[in-house]
C-alpha cells in the first residue's frame, strides 16, 4: 500500500480538501480526509485530445519521456501519419512502441489513408481494413475524418468507415476546416463528435450548435488558443485541449499544462479548466485513465502551485514515472520501419518553363495551417521560370518518395530564404519530401540529403549542409528527445541565417502539401486548391 497526502483537487466534484490517497495495484483504493498534509495539490493528470506522436519526430518511448515532466498522462493519438507511409503495420508499430512506456497512448483506426486521391502515398487502408482495426480493443475511434467533401458527398468508402464505428460503439474525430451553417450540420448529422481544425470563434461556435465538441488546438504549427479561449464562458463542458502536432523542441517547454496556465490566467473557473484537461476527454473517448477517484487508476500529478502548473510528480498505474526533474523509466530502442526509394536528383528536374507570364504563388501564414493565393508575374529567361528571391517569392518543389516521378514545382512567398534550401520528408499526409529554396541547385542539394539518409529534415546553405535523419518510416527517430531538440534547433537556426524570419519553418513547411486545407498547397502531382477540391493551372 502506498499513501500519498496533500490537497485533494477533486475536479469531478469540483472542491479542494486535505486527504491522503491510499493506493493498492495502481488503483486508488481509497481517499482519506485528512488535515496534517503538506502543502502541495494532487490533481489529475492531463490527456491530450488529439496529437499525432511522429509529428514530434519522436517514437512513443521516447515523446513520453518528454510529455511526463508536464503532466501528459495520457494520449488520444492518431498514427494517420505513419499508416501513410506504411499502412496498418505502422499503426501497428506504433501501438507496440508505445506499450514500452508506462503513459497512455490510445490509438484510433486512421480514416483517411491516403488522405486524398490527388496525391500518391506509400499505403491505402480501406473501409474494410478500418473495420478491422475498429474491432480491436486497442483501436478506440476513428480518427479525424479530413474528407468532409465525401462526408456531404455521401461517398460509399467514408460513409462506410464512419458507420463501422457507430457499429463498434466508438466516436467518430472530425476534421472541417472553415466549415458552417448546412455543411457543417450535415457532416455533425452524418456523425462526426469533435473538431480540432476550428480558426475563428464564429466556426466554433456554429459547430458546438449541431453538436461537434471542440478540441483547443496550440501546436508547433497550429496555434488557435487565443481565438477560441472565450468559448470558456459559454461552452466548458464541451471544450477539450489538444497540440495535434508538436515538435521536439516545443514539447521540452511545455504540453497541455501551459494551456491550463493560460487559461487560469484569463480568470476562468480552475475546475472549468481542468475539465477541459482531465475529464472530457476520458468520458468522450471512454479511456482507462483515472480522475482522482475511489476505484480509478491512481493517475495523477503533484503541483506546488497549481496556478503555473509546475508540475513536481506525475503518477500513472500507482507508480511515479517523474519526479524533480527525472523521468524515472527508460525507452527501450526502437526497432526500423520505412517505405523509401532512394535516387538522385539534378537541378534539372526542378527548372519550369512555361509561355505564361503570370503564375499562382502559395502565400504561407506564420503559425498557421491555411494558405492564401495570389497571381504575380515572374522573371523569364527563354521562357524559363524563375523565382524572385527579391520579393522573397521561392520555389517550392514535392518530390514522390515512394516511386521514381518527375517533381511537382511551383511558387510559394514568405519563407523568406536566401543562398541555400530546406527540405523534409515530414510533408502531411503522405510525407513526400518538400523542399523551398530560392534555386534549383540548393533545391537539389538539400533534396538528395534527405534521400540519402531515407527520411529527414535538412538544410544547405552556401555550402553548409545539415540534417537530422529520421530511419523510421521517413519521419521518425530513435534518438533521444533532447538530442534530437537540439539538433532540430540547429537546423532552425540555419533557415533564420538563410534569412527566414518564421517561427518554425520545418513545421510550416510539412503542411504545404496538406491538400485538406485551404487554399493553395502543392502535391506531388501538382498544384491543388483546397477550396475547390480540384488541381489549378500554375
Amino acid at each position: 500500500m502506498v499513501k500519498i497526502s496533500g490537497i485533494i483537487t477533486d475536479v469531478v466534484n469540483r472542491k479542494q480538501y486535505g486527504g491522503r490517497l491510499h493506493i493498492e495495484n495502481g488503483t486508488i483504493h481509497k481517499i482519506e480526509p485528512a488535515d496534517d498534509v503538506p502543502e502541495r495539490y494532487i490533481l489529475p493528470g492531463f490527456t491530450d485530445a488529439h496529437i499525432h506522436i511522429e509529428s514530434s519526430m519522436l517514437v512513443p518511448g521516447e515523446f513520453a519521456k518528454l510529455a511526463v515532466r508536464h503532466g501528459t498522462v495520457a494520449t488520444v493519438s492518431d498514427p494517420h501519419e505513419i499508416a501513410n507511409v506504411c499502412g496498418t503495420d505502422g499503426v501497428d508499430y506504433m501501438i507496440e512502441n508505445g506499450r514500452k512506456v508506462p503513459l497512455k497512448f490510445f490509438f484510433g483506426a486512421p480514416s483517411c489513408v491516403p488522405a486524398t486521391g490527388f496525391e500518391t502515398a506509400g499505403a491505402e487502408i480501406s473501409a474494410k481494413a478500418v473495420e478491422k482495426l475498429l474491432a480491436r480493443p486497442d483501436i478506440l475511434y476513428l480518427a479525424e475524418m479530413m474528407n468532409w467533401p465525401g462526408v456531404l458527398g455521401c461517398d460509399p468508402e467514408v460513409i462506410a468507415k464512419i458507420e463501422a464505428a457507430q457499429k463498434a460503439g466508438k466516436p467518430v474525430d472530425g476534421h472541417a476546416p472553415g466549415l458552417q451553417g448546412e455543411q457543417a450540420e450535415t457532416y455533425a448529422k452524418a456523425g462526426i463528435s469533435t473538431d480540432h481544425e476550428c480558426f475563428t470563434i464564429e466556426e466554433a461556435l456554429d459547430k458546438l450548435r449541431f453538436g461537434i465538441k471542440i478540441q483547443i488546438r496550440e501546436g508547433s504549427a497550429a496555434k488557435n488558443y487565443e481565438a477560441l479561449h472565450p468559448l470558456f464562458n459559454s461552452h466548458p463542458a464541451e471544450l477539450m485541449f489538444c497540440s495535434d502536432d508538436k515538435h521536439p523542441d516545443d514539447l521540452l517547454l511545455g504540453h497541455i499544462n501551459e494551456l491550463i496556465t493560460r487559461s487560469l490566467s484569463h480568470g476562468y473557473d480552475l475546475y472549468d479548466v481542468l475539465h477541459v484537461a482531465c475529464v472530457n476527454p476520458v468520458r468522450h473517448y471512454n479511456l482507462p485513465v483515472g480522475l482522482l477517484q475511489p476505484g480509478d487508476p491512481a493517475d495523477f500529478i503533484i503541483t506546488d502551485n497549481i496556478h503555473e502548473m509546475k508540475v513536481g510528480e506525475t503518477w500513472i498505474d500507482g507508480a511515479c514515472v517523474y519526479r524533480n526533474g527525472s523521468v524515472l523509466f527508460d525507452a527501450p530502442k526502437a526497432g526500423f520501419i520505412n517505405n523509401f526509394s532512394s535516387r538522385t536528383v539534378f537541378p534539372e528536374d526542378f527548372k519550369l518553363h512555361s509561355p505564361r507570364d503570370e503564375f499562382a504563388v502559395i502565400v504561407a501564414r506564420d503559425g498557421e495551417l491555411i494558405t492564401e493565393k495570389v497571381t504575380v508575374r515572374l522573371p523569364k529567361t527563354d521562357q524559363e521560370v524563375h523565382c524572385d528571391p527579391d520579393r522573397d517569392i521561392l520555389k517550392i518543389s514535392v518530390v514522390n518518395r515512394y516511386q521514381n516521378a518527375e517533381p511537382a514545382v511551383g511558387f510559394i512567398k514568405n519563407f523568406g530564404l536566401r543562398n541555400g534550401a530546406i527540405a523534409s520528408s515530414v510533408g502531411h499526409d503522405c510525407h513526400n519530401i518538400i523542399a523551398v529554396g530560392d534555386s534549383d541547385e540548393a533545391i537539389a542539394t538539400v533534396v538528395n540529403l534527405v534521400m540519402k539518409h531515407k527520411g529527414g529534415i535538412a538544410a544547405v546553405h552556401k555550402g553548409d549542409e545539415q540534417v537530422l535523419p529520421l530511419p523510421i518510416a521517413g519521419i521518425m527517430t530513435n534518438e533521444k528527445g533532447e538530442e534530437t531538440a537540439a539538433a532540430y534547433q540547429k537546423l532552425n537556426q540555419m533557415a533564420a541565417d538563410m534569412g527566414s524570419r518564421l517561427k518554425s519553418p520545418f513545421m510550416l513547411i510539412s503542411f504545404m502539401a496538406l491538400l485538406v486545407i485551404p487554399s493553395l498547397k502543392l502535391s506531388d502531382k501538382g498544384l491543388f486548391d483546397g477550396e475547390t477540391f480540384r488541381f489549378v493551372e500554375l
